[in-house]
């Protein structure tokens, strides 16, 4: 096996690539294909049409799901990664609510968007459905100087 084919380590995917632009090969750090199968069937667990769970419950139980697998791989190449989860996630609870309420698509739009047309986040009792996409991805920090030494500095 060869770098440049990756492979799968705690969650993550790391492959030898070129930089789109350039010529120049670095080692990137993707999510793995497992890790995010694996919380879409937690998502469309917690988000069943029929559920009968209050949607302030299921609202608080997607976003512990779904920011705690954030957070966890905020380091690899994910902001694309994170807004189709996102979507996924904005897509079940609408359809749970659709179903759940007998609403039609106009009635989504009434009940969801402000008078000028932009979107609203669904919430229920003061929980809001957070976006995971809004977490900032941090890669590559340089922590040379952050790494303690565990080497005594020998004393005169």
């Amino acid at each position: 096996m060869h770098l440049s084919e990756g492979f799968d380590f705690l969650g993550f995917h790391i492959q030898w690539r070129r930089k789109r632009g350039t010529n120049k090969w670095y080692v990137y750090t993707f999510i793995a294909d497992r890790p995010v199968r694996s919380v879409k069937v937690k998502v469309r667990h917690l988000t069943h049409r029929t559920s009968q769970q209050d949607l302030a419950v299921v609202l608080i139980n997607l976003n512990q799901v779904t920011h705690g697998w954030a957070h966890y791989f905020k380091h690899a190449v994910a902001k694309h990664t994170f807004s189709k989860l996102d979507n996924l996630v904005w897509w079940r609870v609408v359809r749970l609510l659709r179903e759940r309420h007998h609403w039609s698509w106009s009635d989504v739009r009434r009940r969801l968007t402000t008078p000028t047309g932009r979107w609203l986040a669904v919430s229920a009792d003061g929980v809001e459905l957070r976006k995971i996409s809004a977490i900032p991805v941090t890669r590559y920090r340089y922590r040379g100087n952050k790494i303690p030494t565990p080497w005594v500095p020998a004393t005169t």
